[in-house]
């Protein structure tokens, strides 16, 4: 081992077997995946991920586009067992898929039904069957080993491609087995409202059940009665993984909820109002995760109780004038994000925003993170978002917009009240209303969608 390798090694603090197991299940009979109301066990699993490797194509990687979350782990495996890399783009729309394509020669893509745009190389799921020889022989994978590329959502600009290798991504899921053990165990079912494909529905939802002894639930369920049905068809205890906006959605439509045993949520800033009313109403826990596609999750609180976040062991933060180095078990090497903190002690801290969020115009400073907890505020407010315009005016100032969902008010009537609120350098132009914002499958707001919707 060379000194460079050795360094990086001991920098993330993991330094693990050459080979991990594909399926953390050390049992046959242990269940990984719920589908219909039935347990799908793991050497039936197995079968199926071993049907659909014989399928694959050679090739630079694979776009996993299975909407079905049972689909997409089974996928998910058997890319990762042909040696192939799971490609996971921002979203699933065509325009999006063909970038990543084009960026990576040589890929495919798969999933259960052929798309109006099919992209080059695309392959149909096969229907899956599993045939049982009697011998449960869980392969091994090169740590070292390219598994998944994800890419960042695009809220403060252009999808960036980040790669994770499987023993990243052992290192990262037991970050999250630990810091879920105390409150629900180590065997749970698993609800997700989230996609598989976004890197916090990857490992909440993928790599808790692949690796560890949870099991999922295949679907994907967004409105309450369908999260209360899915929640249904699997036995205690249950852990809803869902975001700020699904958990706000939930809660207004009333619907009772089966016994919960955790929530987590991630994705945006979970209000302390919302995570209070959650726990009361749903009985349970509510556990708030932050991470990035870049890093995977390294820290988490109880929100109802925690200003605080608690770092993951191993994990170390140093502040840094332009943000935040990342030192983990699942990197290499540190990673750099926008996000500024403020160190308590060595395992806890507190966020202070993003240097993104900082805003300087006129000699007068703000932040973007106030400005929305400001306009939130507005009653009649139902939805808003406050952000920066990319481009300068003609003074050479980069001036903030807003974007609103405001039923009950005019435009007028909202400006009227942040005039109240705001320094008149910080109030955005143009504020128009809409009848929703432009939200991805898990809440958040491409920066592009927004510009989009402004000029709408």
């Amino acid at each position: 081992m060379n000194r460079e390798h050795e360094s990086q090694q001991q920098i993330s603090g993991w330094i693990g077997p050459e080979t991990l197991p594909l399926l953390g299940a050390g049992r046959p009979d242990h269940v990984v995946a719920w589908r219909n109301g039935t347990p799908v066990r793991a050497d039936v699993f197995l079968a199926h991920v071993r049907q659909v490797h014989r399928c694959l194509v050679p090739g630079n990687g694979v776009v996993n586009l299975c909407e079905d979350r049972y689909d997409f782990l089974v996928a998910f495996c058997a890319i990762v067992l042909s040696g192939q890399v799971n490609l996971l783009p921002p979203s699933r729309a065509p325009q999006a898929v063909q970038e990543v394509m084009a960026a990576h020669p040589g890929c495919h893509a798969l999933g259960e039904c052929v798309p109006e745009h099919a992209p080059p190389g695309f392959m149909r799921m096969p229907v899956l069957h599993a045939v049982l020889d009697g011998v449960f022989d869980v392969p091994r994978i090169a740590a070292s080993q390219p598994a998944v590329i994800g890419f960042t959502s695009g809220s403060t600009g252009q999808p960036q491609a980040n790669l994770k290798t499987w023993g990243a991504l052992q290192a990262s899921n037991e970050g999250n087995r630990r810091v879920l053990r105390p409150w629900i165990g180590d065997i749970f079912q698993i609800v997700a409202t989230v996609p598989p494909q976004h890197m916090y529905g990857l490992e909440m939802s993928v790599l808790l059940p692949v690796l560890g002894r949870a099991a999922v639930h295949a679907g994907k369920p967004f409105f309450a009665a369908d999260i209360a049905a899915a929640l249904e068809q699997v036995p205690e205890p249950r852990l809803l993984v869902t975001t700020p906006v699904h958990l706000r959605a939930l809660l207004a439509e009333h619907v009772p909820m089966p016994g919960l045993g955790a929530v987590v949520s991630a994705t945006a800033p979970l209000p302390v109002e919302l995570a209070q009313t959650a726990e009361r109403v749903l009985g349970a826990p509510v556990l708030e995760v932050f991470g990035s596609t870049e890093t995977c999750v390294f820290a988490a609180r109880r929100t109802t109780c925690e200003a605080l976040w608690t770092m993951f062991p191993g994990v170390h933060l140093h502040p840094q004038p332009d943000g935040t180095r990342v030192e983990a078990p699942q990197l290499q090497a540190p990673v750099t994000l926008a996000d500024l903190v403020e160190l308590h002690d060595e395992q806890r801290f507190r966020l202070c925003g993003r240097n993104t969020d900082l805003l300087e115009i006129a000699g007068k400073r703000a932040s973007l993170g106030d400005l929305n907890r400001r306009l939130l505020s507005i009653e009649g407010v139902e939805d808003g978002i406050v952000f920066q315009h990319q481009q300068p005016d003609r003074t050479g100032v980069r001036r903030v917009a807003a974007l609103v969902v405001a039923p009950s008010l005019s435009e007028a009537q909202v400006m009227a009240r942040l005039r109240a609120m705001l320094d008149p350098a910080f109030l955005p132009r143009p504020l128009r209303r809409v009848a929703r914002l432009p939200r991805n499958e898990t809440g958040k707001l491409p920066l592009q969608a927004l510009l989009d919707a402004l000029r709408d």
